[in-house]
């Protein structure tokens, strides 16, 4: 098995030369304002995944991605020379929609924060269904009548005790 770190620097340097390259070295006319973004390669360095942006509309995409595809095998002959491997890996260029990704999520995130207002704004209005105390507590005034039951029971009991009458 290939060692991870090996496997990154390749992708790095992958990366770094596909970027020159296109920088320099291609002259098509369909190629847009390009960013290489990023590279992944395979563990077993055969297969490399390059992503880019593109400043433009859908035609910029088109175009840029058909450049790159025609531009491949020069690519791939560079990359293969400059990192000395047995194999040069294949390539395969990615749009990489960042920017759309992030709207969508800044979209989302903007909904949330709408909803979550929305339910603020509720809260705030809000009262209880039924009481403000829904348990049941006993009155005062059952309490009071309950501890005079209860004193004079005490002072019956404690006359029958002595044998004498309540007076």
């Amino acid at each position: 098995m290939t060692d991870p770190a090996k496997v990154r620097r390749h992708a790095e340097r992958v990366r770094e030369l596909v970027a020159s390259v296109v920088r320099s070295q291609i002259k098509d006319p369909r190629l847009g304002m390009i960013t290489i973004t990023d590279a992944r390669i395979t563990a077993d360095l055969r297969d490399a995944t390059v992503f880019y942006t593109v400043l433009g509309d859908a035609a910029a995409q088109a175009g840029t991605a058909a450049a790159l595809d025609s531009a491949k095998g020069m690519l791939r002959s560079t990359v293969g020379k400059a990192l000395g491997l047995r194999h040069s890996p294949t390539l395969t260029f990615v749009l990489d929609d960042v920017q759309d990704q992030v709207k969508h999520i800044d979209d989302l995130l903007a909904a949330a924060r709408n909803a979550d207002a929305e339910v603020q704004r509720l809260a705030a209005k809000a009262e209880y269904a039924g009481d403000a105390q829904p348990y049941r507590l006993e009155d005062d005034e059952d309490a009071d009548e309950a501890e005079g039951d209860e004193v004079e029971a005490a002072d019956g009991a404690g006359d029958e005790a002595r044998g004498g009458e309540r007076r």
